[in-house]
């Protein structure tokens, strides 16, 4: 089985929703993974803090630099991700199609290289 990174893409907008409609995404988002887990499909999973709370390490050169805010500005990014398995990219699709359902929002999915 291949692993595949479900991204979850978002703008700031997510942030702000009231309490009720978080906890009602979050709830579904809860019940699709129980359904993951029991499918045999979950690898991991997690919902990621607000862009300008991100902190950026560059240890390219000859010095490390550390900035705060994300890794580029712009209008949408990701909010969070699913790693699951999947025998093939029709089956993550399937699988994306039901995470883009309970979460909300567009997904990106990308294979992991075979590293």
């Amino acid at each position: 089985m291949a692993q595949y990174l479900i991204s979850v893409i978002v703008d700031e907008s997510v942030y702000d929703l009231p309490q009720e409609e978080k906890e009602k995404s979050w709830d579904a988002t809860g019940v699709f993974n129980e359904e993951l887990k029991a499918e045999g499909s979950w690898v991991f999973a997690g919902g990621l803090g607000r862009p300008e709370e991100a902190t950026v390490v560059d240890n390219r050169g000859s010095d490390v630099i550390v900035t705060d805010g994300p890794f580029l500005e712009t209008k949408e990014f990701l909010g969070g991700f699913w790693v699951v398995e999947a025998p093939d990219l029709d089956a993550v699709l399937k699988i994306a199609a039901r995470a883009s359902k309970a979460c909300g929002a567009r997904l990106e999915i990308r294979s992991f290289d075979d590293a």
